[in-house]
């Protein structure tokens, strides 16, 4: 699978990497419904095969359970893939999620995230997300710390704009940004992209298949059936009337794909690798026979063709959102 160097870091990491979220399980608010743990180890595993070479995850994800999963899955491997993971979201006893950016608090979960890693060093810790926004400077000064001492390789943010990246970069240089990025989610071409571009700051865009919707496989049927623990059945993507515009964008992706021979997730995760700012996607799995359907999709270089064509459709569905 291509690698791409991470800005200006020393790291190159696949086109795609595998993200874990649904592997935190369903016991939290942010779930994705019920998740057998060694099935997660196993789609680990896999996309190691394949030739994935780097794993997200959050000290959030299942409240600890989505990092012990992937520490369990990478234990005594000689050679282990990068391990990016995130702070700064914490909660109590109640399982209440809340924000905390200060230093005492990133510094306590780094080292909790390195005892549940089952590591020595984070190779990128993340700030997960800039709230409370006025302790931002705080929360990444907390991180270049942890750099200095060793614990953590390279630091970079989750969901940052410009703005707030300009305020935390005279501090200490960020490796990486991780934001939404896809078809539906396209907030960053304005500002943020280029700005990284101007700072050497890898992408690493998150969700872009859209939480699944993007994937060709989503169906009425299966929005209708979502188990209350799964936080899409709260989404209003997933809702009509938005349900209906969605899928039949989903339906001319397809038709798109299969001119090509490809799948309609690779096509959306190449889509977000067709801007060259783009380090990488990050792809959840659930089970190993879902990385088989995009995995190639690195390697794919959309035709100008294909790009037009795939405006033309999301043209569309803004219009139909405006009339819904």
């Amino acid at each position: 699978m291509k690698k791409n160097k991470l800005g200006w870091t020393e790291f190159h990491f696949t086109g795609i990497g595998l993200g874990t979220w649904a592997m935190g399980g369903e016991d939290w608010k942010f779930g994705w419904g019920p998740q057998d743990d060694d099935l997660s180890i196993a789609t680990i595993h896999r996309a190691l095969d394949l030739g994935i070479n780097w794993i997200d995850t959050a000290a959030v994800y299942g409240l600890g359970h989505s990092e012990t999963v992937v520490g369990k899955a990478l234990k005594g491997m000689q050679e282990k893939p990068y391990i990016a993971t995130k702070c700064a979201r914490v909660w109590n006893k109640n399982k209440e999620i809340d924000y905390n950016l200060k230093r005492d608090n990133i510094i306590k979960e780094c080292e909790d995230s390195l005892r549940r890693l089952q590591i020595e060093r984070i190779d990128l810790y993340q700030l997960h997300w800039p709230m409370p926004e006025e302790d931002i400077e705080e929360g990444w000064s907390a991180i270049a710390e942890l750099v200095a001492e060793g614990k953590v390789h390279y630091g970079g943010v989750c969901n940052f704009n410009a703005a707030q990246l300009a305020r935390i970069e005279e501090i200490h240089p960020v490796a990486s940004l991780q934001p939404p990025y896809s078809m539906l989610v396209r907030g960053i071409e304005k500002e943020t992209l280029p700005w990284c571009k101007r700072h050497n700051i890898g992408i690493v865009g998150y969700s872009p298949m859209f939480k699944g919707l993007l994937t060709g496989a989503f169906t009425r049927e299966r929005s209708a059936t979502l188990p209350a623990t799964d936080h899409r059945s709260r989404d209003p993507h997933f809702q009509e009337p938005e349900l209906s515009i969605n899928l039949r964008l989903v339906e001319g992706l397809s038709a798109i794909a299969a001119r090509n021979g490809k799948t309609t997730q690779e096509l959306a995760i190449a889509w977000t690798l067709r801007n060259p700012e783009v380090t990488a996607a990050i792809v959840g799995a659930r089970r190993p026979e879902q990385l088989d359907d995009f995995t190639n999709a690195a390697d794919w270089t959309l035709s100008p063709d294909d790009i037009n064509d795939v405006e033309k459709l999301l043209v569309e569905r803004e219009e139909a959102l405006k009339e819904a």
